[in-house]
């Protein structure tokens, strides 16, 4: 009913003149019978005769019209029930965004039949005909990879320098095993970049021969030269760096954890923390003893023996849950209990191992790179020599862990991968070698490093200063500080060290273009470690045009090959009980996908 009534009363419904309220004039309704009634005079009166109680009544009818849903004419009706052509913008574009949806999202290709996902796509947009599964996975998907297989093609064609890693990984619900061929380079404006090139089907021994022979295939397959590739395997016929994380494992394994006490203890600790993980009962148990201890509910973490830092946080879980963990055993019972002397051993651990976990979560970063491997190992070396009061439980933990880290790492300052990038990270330069002569020697590679790119700079410009010019460099430019998320513990070993090793520079005469920005670079002082060694380089390349070449080329060797590990999280999500069936080659199709589609939505 129209808000008009509310000033106006009738006699019956036939009545053809009603009263108004306020005057109590008669108004006509209008036409000759009920069926043609209207209001369109009495809201003309109240507009003439009554303002206030007329602009009462347009905002009543506003609202009154806000609250009523819009009723599409049949025209509307019909065009919305008319489906889009598959061929259509609208139509390509939404299948688009479904592709997406399943690839990032790690969704199965049959979410497209699901009757919740397709009730969703109904309501949004009732026009468009979502394609079957068959349509996804044949289609739609290959498509999109094409796609983007071009995109990281094109983006690499124009790269002088690429580092390699890779990775196997067989999966535990089919018989499947993928070889990764994971990519990494700096680019124009020197941000890290890193792409997965392939994450193919690996059948038959895993030999050297056989995964270098491979990798040599994957690599023709992406018309990827050898000259160009900075680091990879040896068996490929360029330079090779082993895993830095992994070396780490054989230290602390050979050095603490394969030590017989501790060995017993950590055993002891493992079937206590397995008790939990295998009965929710003893869970709930725990937690109630936890709650009347006044502390906060915690899970036990189960660790990966193939991971020391995994067994590092198991025995940190359980100190933290000594007295509940004691509490526990006086009441239910344990496969095992740690007598005192384990549990004192078991905190020596941590100790003992502190700096090596919090070095390990730096090397493991996807910033990090081989610059980072010799300051680290020279840190190490620190710590674990150092002794003082709060240390002398661990004096012999430390000690076998010395000698392990001795003897694992006793040649990277002699590996020109590692002291030439050491030399090019600006937070480093040449502070953290061990003696001079090493540090000699890493410079010696690292001038012929910069005349080969001298050379090649020449060569390709004409106009680059000539052999025997002199050139003078303004001051250096200010990096733009990075401030970092947490002050490390070991900050001070590192700036110990730093401050050690800074001297004032020799003047040198120099009779290059490219000896006069080495001797600078080395000259000027080290940027904090918590800033940007990329950044750096980017806002001096003008200063350093031939240095910043040689160290776009050696800071894209990543320290470990984890980047090549974490793709396989995907692969163990992408293949599980429920889509075990999914052949090789679409596994790979959603893997690139997944780790490269990013790259190009950016």
């Amino acid at each position: 009913m129209s808000a008009v009534w509310t000033y106006f009363k009738l006699k019956d419904e036939k009545t053809k003149t009603p009263e108004c309220k306020l005057c109590d004039a008669s108004v006509s309704r209008g036409g000759s019978s009920l069926g043609n009634f209207n209001t369109t005079n009495m809201i003309k009166h109240l507009q003439k005769h009554h303002a206030k109680e007329y602009a009462e009544f347009s905002l009543a009818s506003k609202a009154k019209q806000k609250s009523v849903p819009y009723q599409q004419t049949l025209l509307e009706n019909i065009q919305r029930r008319e489906k889009f052509p598959p061929e259509s913008n609208r139509a390509k574009l939404i299948t688009e965004k479904i592709v997406e949806f399943v690839v990032l999202d790690d969704q199965p290709l049959s979410v497209v039949e699901n009757d919740g996902f397709r009730r969703l796509i109904e309501h949004l947009e009732p026009r468009y005909m979502l394609p079957n599964r068959h349509f996804i996975s044949e289609e739609a998907i290959p498509g999109k990879y094409k796609q983007v297989r071009n995109f990281i093609s094109e983006s690499l064609e124009i790269i002088p320098t690429l580092s390699m890693t890779t990775d196997i990984w067989s999966s535990d619900v089919c018989p499947l095993s993928l070889l990764s061929l994971t990519v990494h380079w700096i680019d124009s404006s020197f941000t890290m970049q890193k792409a997965v090139l392939q994450a193919k089907e690996f059948r038959g021994s895993h030999t050297g021969e056989s995964i270098a022979a491979a990798m040599e295939e994957m690599l023709n397959a992406w018309k990827i030269p050898k000259n160009k590739v900075h680091v990879a395997m040896d068996r490929l016929g360029v330079a090779s760096l082993g895993c830095f994380a992994h070396t780490l494992q054989l230290v602390v394994n050979e050095g603490l954890l394969a030590q017989r006490g501790v060995c017993d203890a950590v055993t002891v600790g493992r079937k206590i923390v397995g008790h939990f993980k295998h009965s929710p009962q003893a869970y709930s148990r725990l937690e109630d003893i936890q709650m009347e201890l006044n502390m906060s509910p915690k899970r036990l973490l189960q660790d990966v023996r193939t991971r020391w830092n995994s067994t590092y946080y198991m025995i940190k879980t359980l100190t933290e849950q000594k007295r509940a963990l004691c509490a526990y055993s006086a009441e239910y019972d344990l496969p095992a209990t740690l007598s005192a002397q384990q549990w004192g051993l078991l905190e020596k651990v941590l100790t003992a191992l502190g700096p090596f976990e919090e070095l390990t979560k730096e090397v493991s970063a996807s910033s990090s790179s081989a610059s980072d491997v010799i300051p680290v190992v020279c840190v190490l070396k620190r710590v674990l020599s150092r002794e003082n009061e709060a240390n002398d439980g661990i004096k012999k933990m430390k000690g076998t862990l010395l000698e392990a880290v001795n003897r694992r790492f006793r040649d990277v300052e002699s590996e020109p991968l590692y002291t030439v990038a050491t030399l090019l990270d600006p937070r480093y330069k040449d502070r953290y070698f061990t003696s001079v002569e090493t540090s000699k020697q890493a410079k010696d590679v690292l001038m012929a490093e910069v005349r080969k790119m001298e050379f090649l700079r020449t060569t390709l410009n004409s106009s680059e200063p000539a052999e025997g010019t002199s050139t003078v460099l303004e001051p250096a430019k200010k990096t733009p500080r990075v401030e970092s998320s947490s002050q490390s513990r070991l900050e001070s070993v590192f700036d110990e060290i730093l401050k050690e090793n800074t001297q004032d520079p020799v003047p040198q005469l120099a009779t290059t273009s490219a000896r006069i920005e080495v001797q600078t670079y080395l000259s000027e002082p080290t940027i904090q470690r918590s800033d940007n060694p990329l950044l750096y380089w980017q806002v001096n390349k003008l200063r350093f045009p031939t240095l910043v070449s040689t160290a776009a080329k050696f800071l894209c060797a990543p320290t470990t090959s984890i980047e090549s590990e974490r793709l396989f999280s995907t692969a163990s999500i992408i293949i599980n009980e429920r889509r075990s069936r999914l052949t090789a080659e679409k596994v790979e199709m959603l893997i690139f996908l997944k780790k490269n589609l990013p790259l190009m939505l950016k």
